[in-house]
């Protein structure tokens, strides 16, 4: 019983404790550029999702046999190696998306958050642990981005759009442009921040 409640928090932890992008600050970035789709933070969610799972896995199953000088090269490779495919498969099934996104799929072999998740977590840890730890990062980090980027599009442009089809429209209003521009990155972000500072100075009380 033990034993699964760990695993459990192993998991639990990247959403709110050690959400990267909450509490860590690590993969900024990008998240802060992307998010003004909503669509644009699920795909790149996704896609980082998938590289720190399966690298988190790969990692810690050959970590007692990677040479202590080389591990940050090889943990590169292993990285880089699911984002050419995540890379290659957006590239083929999702065009539009690939290219808005542009750069910054092939940037995910350099996120901060999924190599110091490599290098904090899974060079040091068993492979089910490393693999929930690496979902639980992921599922934080696409929350956050799909928060944001609820904000950004509805606020900045007045509807939401999936797949080229709009789910929700505020109607015939004039919406403030900064909110999917720079400025509204930062804005949304620190709102979020501090409604987050807040929410635990309350549960301290």
């Amino acid at each position: 019983m033990e034993e699964r409640t760990n695993l459990a928090q192993e998991f639990k932890k990247g959403i709110i404790d050690q959400n990267p992008l909450m509490k860590l600050m690590v993969g900024l970035c990008s998240a802060l550029a992307v998010s003004n789709r909503v669509e644009n933070g699920i795909f790149l969610g996704i896609a980082a999702t998938f590289v720190i799972f399966f690298s988190n896995i790969i990692i810690a199953t050959i970590r007692k046999r990677i040479p202590d000088q080389v591990r940050i090269p090889i943990f590169i490779v292993v990285i880089a190696s699911f984002v050419t495919i995540v890379d290659l498969s957006m590239k083929a099934y999702f065009p539009a998306v690939y290219d808005r996104l542009g750069v910054w799929i092939p940037l995910i072999v350099v996120n901060c958050m999924i190599l110091a998740r490599a290098e904090g977590f899974a060079y040091k840890n068993s492979i089910l642990r490393s693999a929930l730890d690496g979902l639980g990062i992921g599922m934080g980090y696409t929350l956050v981005l799909l928060v944001m980027g609820i904000i950004r599009e509805l606020l900045g442009t007045g509807k939401i759009v999936l797949f080229e089809k709009t789910i929700i429209t505020l109607g015939p209003v004039n919406p403030p442009l900064i909110f999917v521009m720079f400025p509204g990155a930062f804005l949304t972000f620190g709102c979020l921040m501090a409604i987050l500072n807040m929410y635990e100075m309350r549960k301290k009380e």
